[in-house]
């Protein structure tokens, strides 16, 4: 079921993953209009950039609630949570392509969560935000950060990053 932050497209460049059945029942994709996206250092470990990845989305669907789709069944009835309803698209740079994007999306007023590197000496919520309270936007030492919204401003945001290997 499309929102109404999807469109029908046909084929090319962009098209997301899901497909939806079209007039005459032929499958096309669904073509979201909006983008989450996950920005990670490239100098983080592999348990780190899982970490990061799993904490900054986390906080997406609070932000922006029609980023979460219906919840799952099985054939058996067995129910499950719901997910994001898109793609999540993860990304890498290096520590100056993250504080530019982090500037870009502030100056854009988009949805964002912040993982600095302070937070792997964390152990709980209360103290994740004292650190990250504790240092000003200009001073973050950011590892990660989520961002969604319209695809073409993600995109600026994202400038310099490269897909995730």
């Amino acid at each position: 079921m499309r929102t109404e932050n999807e469109t029908v497209s046909g084929t090319g460049p962009g098209a997301a993953a899901g497909v939806e059945s079209g007039a005459r029942g032929v499958q096309v994709p669904v073509r979201f209009d909006t983008k989450i996206a996950v920005l990670l250092r490239d100098d983080l470990e592999p348990w780190q950039r899982l970490n990061v990845t799993a904490f900054v989305v986390s906080g997406l669907g609070t932000a922006s609630p029609e980023v979460i789709g219906e919840p799952y069944a099985d054939a058996d009835d067995t129910a499950y949570l719901p997910m994001f309803r898109q793609p999540v698209l993860v990304f890498e740079g290096t520590k100056e392509t993250l504080t530019l994007a982090h500037g870009r999306a502030l100056s854009r007023s988009l949805p964002m969560a912040v993982f600095t590197s302070d937070l792997f000496g964390t152990g709980n919520d209360r103290d994740n935000r004292a650190a990250v309270r504790a240092v000003g936007k200009e001073r973050l030492d950011l590892v990660g950060m989520a961002v969604h919204g319209p695809r073409n401003a993600v995109d600026r945001i994202l400038k310099g990053a490269r897909m995730h290997p």
